[in-house]
């Protein structure tokens, strides 16, 4: 198999802690990286001992890359994402997919037409409680589907003005105003990742805020947006039905899970809430909580000033910009459900740092293994797609005051190239 060549873009918070799983796969051969602020990529550079980087996007794309990884703002993915396959270049993108089904619709047009390799990094696809559903769905142990929820609960004093401010600088309340389901894909996957369903139709309330801060104002936000909460209903293809919240203004503790989920089947179903999570049928229920809990992880790879190498998670957070509310989240190891999956993964990743419950170092190497081999990854357009659009169509209900809508869909992703 022959190794690629990746440019990273977008040097803030996320990236970072990519970055030298990039460098240590052995499918890729060169990591570029490419920011518009100086300082980040000078930051970048000396930390990761990066050998060329790049402040324009195009001259990025002029490079000899083979593939981009797009760590920007969210409403940034789907244009950037366009100009790279438009350009013959493979694409991984955070999430979300695109703020607009025509950006999503472009998107799957792209990779059909150029049979590159486009990737969304939604972590909960390889969350341990997602893992474990999808595991015992195949067995067929929760019989077939009735009703499934995810939620995102994340409020925003837990890390996120820290968040707004690193990224969308002094006019950040523009942007931190976005819709709560422009970023549903966390909540989604929690339930499609494990039936491989998509859902048909919705109906979404919002919570218009009620906070002084002016975060989420009509007149200030670029999406005119006042909904700080939002609480969807979807109908789902294979006859069910999902409840996904996505919520900014919530009181809960910071230590508690930002995602969680729970499915319920006819004859078995699975709960988590805080602390804990059930499997039951009819003829009882036990703990799987032990199954599901990831250890702390391995230190992020951190340079001090001096060009000293230390294993310092915390110090390489906090130079990142990474809010002490959020440090959490970016440092995992795995949980034991991970285990039948973690042969996958190549032995160069043994003892690296991993975050969001696991599943950073998958995700790079779907990618990596995607693009090398032509394969279509789990985590291809077509599903992406399916994670994104409810949440643009919920919106869209929550501004009708609730109106059922339906949900366009752009089918399965192929089997072959």
């Amino acid at each position: 198999m022959e190794q690629i060549k990746i440019g990273i873009v977008g040097l803030g918070q996320f990236s970072p802690q990519f970055i030298d799983l990039f460098q240590a796969h052995p499918l890729i051969s060169d990591v570029y990286v490419c920011d518009v602020h100086e300082d980040r990529v000078d930051r970048v550079v000396r930390r990761f001992g990066i050998d060329r980087a790049f402040s324009s996007y195009d001259e990025l794309l002029d490079s000899d890359i083979d593939a981009v990884a797009i760590f920007t703002q969210r409403w940034l993915h789907g244009p950037m994402s366009i100009k790279a396959l438009s350009r013959g270049k493979h694409v991984y993108s955070a999430v979300p997919m695109g703020v607009s089904v025509e950006e999503i619709q472009q998107i799957i047009e792209l990779v059909s037409s150029t049979g590159l390799t486009y990737m969304t990094g939604e972590t909960s696809y390889y969350y341990p409680a997602v893992v474990f559903c999808r595991n015992a769905w195949q067995q067929g142990r929760f019989g077939h589907f009735v009703f499934g929820e995810g939620e995102y609960i994340h409020d925003m004093s837990q890390g996120f003005y820290d968040a707004y401010k690193f990224s969308g600088g002094a006019d950040w309340k523009r942007t931190a105003s976005i819709p709560p389901m422009f970023y549903p894909t966390h909540s989604i996957a929690n339930v499609l990742a494990v039936t491989g369903s998509y859902a048909t139709s919705v109906s979404c309330v919002g919570f218009a805020d009620r906070e002084d801060d002016g975060v989420f104002n009509a007149e200030a936000s670029l999406w005119g947006n006042t909904f700080s909460n939002e609480s969807a209903l979807f109908a789902t293809a294979d006859g069910g039905s999902m409840r996904i919240n996505e919520f900014r203004r919530i009181g809960v503790p910071n230590e508690r899970p930002e995602v969680r989920m729970s499915l319920f089947g006819t004859r078995g179903s699975f709960e988590q809430q805080t602390g804990s999570a059930v499997w039951q049928d009819l003829d009882g229920f036990h703990s799987v909580f032990d199954q599901i809990t990831t250890s702390s992880g391995a230190p992020g790879h951190y340079v001090d000033e001096d060009g000293d190498e230390e294993d310092a998670d915390d110090a390489a957070l906090a130079d990142a910009g990474v809010a002490e509310a959020l440090r959490g989240t970016f440092r995992s190891g795995f949980a034991p459900v991970h285990d039948s999956e973690r042969g996958m993964l190549p032995p160069e990743f043994d003892g690296m740092h991993n975050g969001h419950e696991g599943s950073h170092q998958f995700l790079v190497n779907d990618f990596a293994t995607a693009c090398a081999t032509n394969v279509i990854p789990n985590l291809n357009a077509w599903n992406s797609a399916r994670w994104i659009i409810p949440g643009l169509m919920a919106h869209e209900s929550a501004l009708a005051g609730g109106v059922r809508l339906d949900i366009p869909d752009f089918g399965a992703a192929p089997t072959q190239r």
